[in-house]
């Protein structure tokens, strides 16, 4: 499958994983007023789920077993969800606005280095 094709799916994804993501942490930030770190935490993995899930199934066609892909997805998640934290904490420190649109910045970030991850390791092609 093609890489612009694949880009417009995982573009469909990633708009559904945002809103999902957004809405998890607007609603702990701001009706139960939780921490940025945790609203981040808990928001990303409502996000992440929804993802592995549609990106295997839909975005890339992965015939890889579920453990397999899993296995990778996390590792790539844990890559790009730290580089993604840390511009978030280091946003929080050199910007002066509203929390909630550092998050959304640090967001932007994730999505870029998430996708050329996934694509070229985590549901790469098989050869053989």
């Amino acid at each position: 499958m093609g890489t612009i094709r694949q880009l417009f799916k995982y573009g469909i994804v990633g708009l559904s994983n945002t809103l999902i993501t957004a809405i998890v942490i607007w609603v702990m930030m701001k009706v139960f007023d939780c921490s940025d770190v945790l609203s981040n935490i808990v928001g990303y993995i409502a996000g992440v789920l929804n993802s592995f899930v549609l990106n295997k199934q839909w975005t890339f066609k992965s015939s890889d077993s579920w453990m397999g892909s899993a296995i990778r997805f996390g590792i790539v998640f844990g890559i790009c969800y730290s580089l993604q934290l840390g511009l978030l904490l280091w946003l929080n420190k050199t910007l002066s606005i509203d929390g909630y649109y550092n998050q959304l910045i640090a967001m932007a970030f994730y999505t870029v280095i998430n996708f050329l991850m996934n694509k070229f390791y985590t549901f790469k092609e098989q050869k053989g």
